[in-house]
């Protein structure tokens, strides 16, 4: 064998290794093979200064080449001098230190420039054994080389080497771009990018590649290798999967919006219509039915979507908790039925066999809409047309929905109960104004407001005095709820008491005012009176805290009157209200209005005044009479949206 300084001054990349892997010399080409100067190299475990992904496969061979006096070979995978990997058929030999008495491993790349395939060997195995694909392309002539690999793999290249632009008309389009960037980036190995690949025999695939630049040898060419894998089952997989969570994403989303839905639902009405509108869809159903129990007559309501016909529905409608049917039963016990199918009805009801309705259906689920043991008040049904079998978890979702239905309704049917009283407290304490008021024609129009319980503190009120004057009054207590329109008819009361007793509308406000007050009433209101004299048309008003008044003439002019007065009643002892007194001429109309009817979203209060007396002028400039131009004036009111409940008394001296 050549002398150890004869092997470090041969061609080839060669290094002396002690045996436990420390480099005690190499040469030139090594240490250009290993991608840095010698002085870092020496003294370093040669292990070390590789790949990670090779230093098993040089261990091996340094312990086959100490032991052995056979030869011992393996391709490894050097970092190189540029961006490429260099790939060489590597030996290791023992060899012996005389002058030290040391024994050594030397190690050199052996020259593999007639057989580069053998350099390739070891890819094919691992791309085989890692059901990967192996490809090398040559920059030079454009051309791909099918290396081997997972057989299954090998469907791009129906002959051992195609062209470039035949494999990448088979790429799809929108990922052509991305393989191209790899195929010519000078980077040494690319990321994995992912492609899809159309086959002649099953169409698309879903591939992933990678691209890698090795140098064949330490002084051979470079090339581009791939290897791609086949993630076509993993890529449906994934889509399945994908399809999965976002149909219960979806799912989820609608259930929310259906329990929000009943939530917010505000009328029974409206409830009805969340109901039949997303139940059914909400479990998969074909149709869907509602059945309230009327408070009345305790009798069922039924409704149902467009998919149940209507005289199978019609021929429900009324029918009483006690008949022996699947949605009687449901509703008087509270107990749900999830039902399978036709013969279970058949086989639980068979009185239910005279109804035609059961024939529309092959199984239903049935919700109570009030727990066990609570007032009935209904049920909801999802049929189907086909045999269901509800799973627990549909079960439990269903009954929970119809919990909040049925919480929805009480709260609706409660609503609309206060709605009612309320309304028929206010109706009862609005007067009917006199049929004939002497020396005045006079009409009314009251709104009530679309907040709170739909109904306000808004009054106003028409009387003759002892000595014949007219008592005219408009007023708005604070609030709108039943309170509110409590309060006003105690404010209206009151001040019907006192009038009879005094002769100027301030002192009325003035006793008034100090009777809320001692009463400790938690509200407060407003009011503008006025004392009309029809022998002379005089008038003498006040006010407390209220809207101006509107005084309009046939030929369509207008003023703002702003009577003298004090703050609103209830509020502060010891007020004395101001008065006015004016004449109120032939021709000429006395508007009297609350703040709703003058404000208002994006209406200030000088503007609604000078709208509201510009459409009542011009009402009596059309000739119009004293309840056609309230009529007026009122719808214009409603028009503009307004929130808070809004009344008009127009006087005018007949």
């Amino acid at each position: 064998m050549d002398t150890l300084d004869a092997l470090m001054r041969r061609a080839e990349p060669s290094a002396l290794l002690s045996l436990d892997g420390t480099i005690r010399s190499l040469n030139a080409s090594m240490a250009t093979t290993l991608g840095r100067p010698a002085e870092q190299c020496v003294g370093h475990d040669f292990l070390g200064v590789l790949p990670a992904g090779q230093r098993a496969a040089a261990e091996n061979l340094l312990t086959h080449g100490a032991t052995t006096k056979s030869v011992a070979m393996r391709v490894l995978q050097f970092p190189g001098p540029g961006s490429a990997h260099v790939v060489s058929l590597v030996e290791a030999r023992p060899a012996e230190d005389l002058a030290g008495g040391h024994r050594l491993v030397w190690v050199h790349v052996v020259d593999a420039r007639n057989d580069l395939g053998s350099l390739l060997i070891p890819f094919r195995l691992a791309a085989a054994a890692a059901d990967l694909g192996l490809w090398m392309y040559s920059p030079q002539d454009h051309q791909l080389e099918w290396l081997g690999g997972a057989p299954a793999l090998a469907a791009p290249f129906p002959e051992a080497s195609v062209s470039l632009s035949s494999l990448v008309r088979r790429v799809h389009p929108d990922d052509r771009e991305a393989l191209g960037r790899i195929i010519h980036s000078t980077a040494a190995q690319s990321p994995w990018i992912s492609l899809r690949f159309l086959t002649e025999q099953d169409g698309w695939h879903h591939v992933a590649c990678q691209i890698r630049r090795i140098r064949l040898g330490y002084d051979g060419p470079e090339q581009v290798f791939g290897v791609f894998r086949d993630e076509t089952q993993l890529e449906e997989g994934r889509q399945k999967v994908l399809a999965a969570v976002n149909a219960e994403r979806l799912r989820a989303d609608e259930i929310a919006a259906f329990a929000s839905a009943l939530i917010t639902a505000a009328t029974e009405q409206e409830l009805q219509q969340v109901v039949l509108a997303r139940v059914a869809a909400t479990f998969g159903g074909t149709g869907a039915l509602l059945a309230l129990v009327d408070n009345r007559t305790g009798l069922l309501r039924v409704s149902s979507d467009a998919s149940v016909d209507p005289r199978q529905i019609a021929a429900m409608d009324g029918l009483s908790l006690g008949d022996p049917l699947p949605l009687t039963c449901v509703v008087r016990t509270g107990e749900p039925q999830f039902i399978p199918n036709r013969e279970e009805v058949v086989r639980r009801w068979p009185q239910a066999v005279c109804f035609p309705w059961i024939d529309s259906f092959a199984a239903i689920s049935i919700t109570p809409l009030s727990p066990v043991g609570d007032q009935p008040v209904g049920a909801w049904a999802v049929t189907y047309d086909s045999e269901h079998h509800s799973s627990p978890d549909e079960r439990a979702l269903m009954s929970t929905l119809a919990d909040l239905a049925g919480q929805a309704l009480k709260r609706t049917r409660l609503q609309q109960a206060r709605i009612e009283l309320a309304t028929a407290l206010q109706e009862s304490m609005l007067p009917t104004l006199p049929e004939h008021l002497p020396g005045l024609e006079i009409a009314a129009r009251y709104q009530p407001s679309r907040d709170g319980l739909d109904i306000g503190g808004d009054w106003y009120d028409a009387f003759v005095m002892p000595d014949g004057t007219v008592a005219l009054e408009i007023g708005d207590s604070q609030g709108h709820d039943v309170d509110a329109a409590a309060f006003m008819g105690q404010v209206r009361a009151s001040i019907r008491a006192i009038a009879p007793h005094e002769s100027k509308p301030g002192t009325v406000l003035t006793r008034t005012n100090e009777l809320l007050v001692t009463m400790d009433a938690a509200r407060f209101a407003s009011c503008t009176m006025l004392y009309f004299d029809p022998r002379d048309g005089r008038v003498i008003g006040a006010s407390a805290g209220h809207v101006p008044l509107l005084c309009v003439r046939e030929d369509g002019s207008r003023d703002i009157r702003e009577l003298p007065g004090g703050p609103v009643l209830g509020v502060l002892p010891g007020t004395d209200y101001l008065e006015e007194t004016f004449t109120l001429e032939e021709d000429t109309a006395l508007i009297m209005l609350t703040d709703g009817v003058v404000e208002g979203p994006g209406l200030t209060l000088d503007a609604g005044l000078e709208r509201a007396g510009t459409l009542a002028a011009q009402a009596l400039h059309d000739g119009l009479n004293a309840d056609a131009t309230a009529e007026r004036i009122l719808d214009a009111a409603v028009a503009v949206d307004h929130l808070d409940d809004v009344a008009v008394l127009v006087v005018r001296r007949a």
